[in-house]
């Protein structure tokens, strides 16, 4: 897969083909299904952490606590298990549906305490749908898986665990180390397990602009979670249309005035419901000449900070959803800069209102 001739196919207008057949939900692991045991006192709780990340929770697989482009979830999970956890020592491949697990082998020499959740994917079931604008979905959605499993560790008091999105590997794409835990205890700001699994990606229409204060909190979190891969701002509605961005001093500054919104409906698949959302929170970057490590790491670290800053616009009484597909997204170029430098790669649809009933 040219990683960088899919990126560039992706960010056409060209429409994607007839659908085709997305394939089964989960890989064809080896061998019998085995349940996750009940984790010890000293041991990491395996079975809680997938539940709270990745594990479906309706018969048609595609309500989960990860968001994914069309509800497809092309993400896989590989377990790497060491010593301190509720299985022997050993790979296993997860089932998101059984919430059990399949042995594949031994563990590698040397593998530490604990457990690292490698993530991989099966494209075709993104490709089903999106056609040629799937990778950069793909890559997004293995970035939320990432950042649920992030979060899962912190509701559980576990710690957050060590985070690899270096884009440097094709398989896996992204991966997580989580140690046994010296003493579970939940930080203050740490989200409820229950917070985890009832955020959903709202319907739209999203209207009503954020309060400052819940903005500036969105913003935060993006930037901090995005580790410097891509600029965040947001484009927001009455009753000063504008595009605004985090201010070194941790308040909001205006990058440029104006209404976005509508540009920004048309780019975004031609969802026309985003030219009335209250607010548009935007990662931005990944030029034109980026190579296949820089295009994975980016996309990445986008689909993580905005899992994260959806969470942070929930605990604000914000909806939120996520946008992965932008066309001719090309900011910098809008905003008068040089073209092709400057590119959206993900955004959250934020309102104070919403319909009722939410979406996988």
């Amino acid at each position: 897969m040219d990683l960088v001739t899919a990126l560039a196919q992706a960010r056409t207008p060209q429409k994607p083909g007839p659908d085709t057949p997305a394939g089964s939900a989960v890989p064809p692991w080896p061998g019998p299904a085995l349940p996750l045991p009940d984790s010890g006192p000293a041991e990491l709780d395996l079975g809680r952490l997938l539940h709270l990340s990745l594990a479906a929770s309706d018969g048609s697989a595609r309500l989960r606590p990860a968001p994914s482009a069309g509800a497809l979830h092309p993400v896989d999970a590989r377990l790497v298990v060491g010593t301190g956890c509720p299985l022997p020592p050993g790979r296993y491949g997860y089932d998101p549906l059984g919430h059990s697990v399949h042995r594949l082998g031994p563990a590698p020499h040397g593998t530490p305490p604990g457990a690292t959740v490698e993530l991989s994917v099966t494209a075709q079931r993104t490709i089903s749908h999106y056609d040629h604008r799937a990778w950069p979905l793909i890559l997004l959605d293995t970035g939320h898986a990432a950042a649920a499993l992030w979060l899962a560790a912190r509701a559980l008091g576990t710690g957050p665990g060590e985070v690899h999105l270096d884009g440097h590997t094709e398989d896996p794409l992204g991966a997580l180390h989580f140690a046994p835990p010296e003493a579970a205890r939940r930080t203050v700001d740490a989200p409820t397990p229950r917070d985890l699994l009832t955020r959903r990606s709202a319907r739209p229409p999203l209207r009503g602009t954020p309060p400052q204060e819940a903005l500036r909190a969105v913003l935060a979190t993006a930037v901090e979670a995005g580790a410097g891969e891509l600029a965040w701002c947001a484009a927001v509605g009455e009753p000063q249309p504008a595009l605004v961005e985090p201010a070194p001093d941790g308040t909001v500054r205006r990058l440029a005035a104006g209404e976005a919104r509508p540009t920004l409906a048309a780019w975004a698949a031609g969802q026309a419901w985003i030219a009335d959302a209250g607010a548009v929170l935007l990662g931005h970057g990944c030029p034109t000449d980026a190579e296949a490590p820089q295009i994975r790491r980016a996309h990445l670290r986008a689909g993580f900070a905005v899992h994260m800053a959806h969470v942070t616009a929930g605990r604000h009484g914000l909806a939120g959803r996520p946008v992965g597909s932008w066309q001719q997204a090309d900011l910098g170029a809008a905003l008068g800069a040089a073209p092709g430098r400057d590119w959206i790669v993900h955004g959250l649809a934020l309102g104070t209102t919403h319909s009722e009933e939410g979406t996988p």
